[in-house]
């Protein structure tokens, strides 16, 4: 297998702390109230914040679909800096067979809140251009909105 090919990414000052950005992607209850972009919903989300963990968020839409999801593991945690994921693996490094990304969210202090980094690196250039046709930059940029609002609160 060779390194990932293809990346997707952006960068964003968040005005809100770092820590509480943390606990937004960290904690199940948390996650469910922002990770996807409304009018959706996650009606569910695990997290075992460990490498080799298990990282997994149901979805449903408005008109009640549920897009079959399917558990993800941690590969990389760096306490309030770094988190890394992938679901590529299954928890208990079981193969899976989904998009197929790495993605890395960095958090780091700045004047006035936390600079955001945000990475999905796929193995090939068709997933990366399915992943974007998906909705990645729309989505995740509304959720990272979402992600902000509820940060801002704890």
């Amino acid at each position: 297998m060779t390194a990932p090919t293809s990346e997707l990414a952006f960068c964003r000052t968040l005005a809100a702390p770092r820590m509480a950005l943390w606990r937004c992607w960290t904690e199940p209850e948390l996650i469910t109230q922002w990770f996807c972009p409304r009018p959706w919903k996650t009606v569910e989300a695990r997290v075992d914040l460990r490498s080799g963990g298990e990282f997994y968020t149901k979805m449903r839409g408005p008109n009640g679909e549920e897009p079959s999801g399917e558990p993800g593991i941690w590969l990389d945690i760096v306490e309030g800096e770094k988190l890394v994921f992938t679901d590529a693996f299954k928890p208990g490094w079981v193969p899976a067979a989904g998009l197929m990304f790495v993605a890395t969210l960095k958090f780091s202090d700045v004047e006035n809140g936390t600079f955001y980094e945000v990475s999905a690196r796929h193995w090939s250039d068709e997933k990366a251009k399915m992943h974007e046709d998906m909705g990645f930059y729309p989505g995740w940029g509304a959720a990272t909105d979402q992600l902000e609002e509820l940060a801002k609160t704890l």
